[in-house]
C-alpha cells in the first residue's frame, strides 16, 4: 500500500520537528509543557505544512491516554458521541486525548458538545487550524484552551530537510541521487515555508529522476517544472486574506513604495482584483486625503483602467496607482473629521437645526420662521458671509483639523484671510 514520503519522514521527536522554534527550542514554553507531561487543552494555529499535526502526534505518544483523531471537514456529531461513549472504560480508562484537525469547519454546536468533557478532564483536547481561531472558534473552547502559534517555516530550514530528505529517497530506492547544483534552494524558496509541499516535490522529483550511470539524476529544470507556481499563502475567504490586505493598506499608509508593490503583487497573484482597487480607492481618501486632493481621482482613473482590462494588463495601473500613493503627502485629517463628526451624532450630541437653514421653499414656511435671517453667501464679498450653522448645543465645535502638509496649510492661510477680513467688516 503506498505511503506518502511526508508520513515516512515525519518526525518522532521535537528534536527532530523542523522551526518552530519560538515554542519547541529548549526553553520554549509548549517544549516545557510536553515533557512534563501535563498536557493542557490547546490549539495550534498556523498555516498548512508547517508541523501541527507533527507535534499532536508526538504528543500522543508521550501520554498514556488514548488517541482519537478526527478531521472536523468529514466528521460528524456521531463521532463525537462515539468517543464520548468509550469515556470511564477499559477502551479509555484514563481519559481520551482528541486531535481535532481543522475544528473552524466545526459549527457552534458540535464545539459545545465537547465543553462538559473538556472542562472535567476526560477529554483533553488539541485542535489545529489554518485560520485565526479568535475569528473562528467559539469563546467558551477558546476560554479552555491555550493558543500555540505555528510559523511558516524558514527557508534555510527547509532546505536543510529536503537534504535529508533526498537522502532517505535514495536509500529506499538503492541507488545514489545526484543534486543539480540550485535544486534544494528553488524547491526550498518556492513552497512559501510549507514542508509538505517542499516533501511532495521531492517525492515526484525522486521518482522521475533519469538515470545516469549508477546515479539518479535530479535537474534543476525538473525543479523549476515541480514549482511552476510559488506556493503563495493566499486565501480570499480566509485569515490570510486580511492580513495581506491590512499589510498592503499600512505599507501605503507608511509611505514603504517597495513593502506596497510586494503586497500588492500578492493580491493579484491571489487573483484578488476587487480588493485590491477597493483598498486603494480607500487609502487615496483615508491616508492621502487633503494633502493630495487630485490622488482620488487618478486612483479611480487607474481602478477603472485595470477592471476593465483585467489581468495581467491590469497590474500596469495598479503598479501606477500604489506607486502615486505610497509617495505621496499624507493627511488623515478628512479621515479624522467625519469619525468626529460621525461620533457626535452617534452619541446624541447635538441639538435643532437653526430655523435660518431650514427648507424654507413652501407655503407657510415664513410663518414658522424657517429661512427669514438666511443669508446668500453669493451675494458677499469673496463669496462668504459669517452665520451659524452647526446647531446651539454644539455651535462651537471644530471637527476638522488642518494637516501640516502644503495643501491644507494653503486653504488654512485663505480662510484665514477671507474670514478676518470679513469679521472685520462687521
Amino acid at each position: 500500500m503506498y505511503q506518502p514520503l511526508a508520513d515516512k519522514v515525519r518526525p518522532l521527536t521535537l528534536d527532530e520537528v523542523v522551526g518552530q522554534q519560538h515554542i519547541l527550542a529548549k526553553d520554549g514554553l509548549l517544549r516545557r509543557v510536553i515533557e512534563r507531561g501535563e498536557i493542557p487543552n490547546m490549539i495550534f494555529y498556523g498555516p498548512s505544512g508547517v508541523g501541527k499535526t507533527t507535534v499532536a502526534q508526538i504528543i500522543a505518544g508521550a501520554t498514556e491516554r488514548k488517541l482519537y483523531k478526527l478531521n472536523a471537514t468529514t466528521a460528524s456529531t456521531s463521532d463525537i458521541k462515539s468517543i464520548i461513549g468509550e469515556l470511564d472504560t477499559l477502551m479509555a480508562p484514563n481519559g481520551v486525548l482528541l486531535y481535532l484537525d481543522e475544528i473552524q469547519y466545526f459549527n457552534k454546536k458540535q464545539q459545545q458538545s465537547l465543553l462538559e468533557f473538556i472542562e472535567s478532564g476526560k477529554i483533553t483536547l488539541i485542535a489545529s487550524t489554518t485560520e485565526n481561531p479568535y475569528f473562528y472558534i467559539y469563546n467558551a473552547i477558546l476560554s479552555r484552551s491555550t493558543v500555540f502559534e505555528f510559523k511558516p517555516i524558514s527557508a534555510q530550514d527547509v532546505a536543510d530537510m529536503l537534504r535529508r530528505v533526498f537522502l532517505f529517497c535514495a536509500k529506499e530506492r538503492r541507488a545514489k541521487i545526484q543534486l543539480e547544483e540550485g535544486v534544494v534552494d528553488h524547491i526550498a524558496a518556492c513552497c512559501g515555508g510549507d514542508v509538505r509541499k517542499a516533501i511532495n516535490a521531492a517525492e515526484l522529483l525522486s521518482a522521475a529522476a533519469n538515470l545516469e550511470g549508477e546515479a539518479l539524476c535530479v535537474t534543476l529544470e525538473d525543479a523549476k517544472l515541480v514549482t511552476q507556481k510559488s506556493a503563495v499563502r493566499y486565501d480570499r475567504d480566509g485569515d490570510s486574506h486580511y492580513d495581506v490586505l491590512s499589510a498592503f493598506h499600512k505599507s501605503l499608509r507608511g509611505s514603504d513604495t517597495s513593502a506596497s508593490l510586494h503586497y500588492l503583487a500578492r493580491l493579484l497573484l491571489g487573483g484578488d482584483l476587487p480588493s485590491a482597487c477597493r483598498r486603494m480607492l480607500v487609502v487615496a481618501s483615508e491616508d492621502v486625503g487633503l494633502a493630495y486632493p487630485q490622488a482620488a481621482a487618478i486612483v479611480k482613473a487607474c481602478v477603472d483602467s485595470a477592471l476593465q482590462l483585467g489581468m495581467p494588463e491590469a497590474q500596469m495601473p495598479l503598479s501606477q496607482a500604489c506607486i502615486l500613493l505610497a509617495t505621496a503627502p499624507k493627511s488623515n485629517s478628512a479621515s479624522a473629521a467625519i469619525g468626529a463628526a460621525m461620533q457626535d451624532v452617534a452619541n446624541g450630541n447635538y441639538s435643532d437645526i437653526p430655523d435660518h437653514l431650514k427648507d424654507a421653499h413652501y407655503q407657510g414656511a415664513k410663518k414658522l420662521g424657517r429661512g427669514l435671517t438666511y443669508q446668500y453667501p453669493h451675494n458677499f464679498e469673496n463669496n462668504y458671509v459669517a452665520q451659524q450653522y452647526l446647531p446651539d448645543k454644539i455651535k462651537h465645535t471644530a471637527y476638522y483639523q488642518e494637516g501640516v502638509n502644503k495643501a491644507e496649510q494653503q486653504a488654512k492661510d485663505y480662510w484665514r484671510k477671507i474670514k478676518g477680513a470679513s469679521h472685520e467688516k462687521k
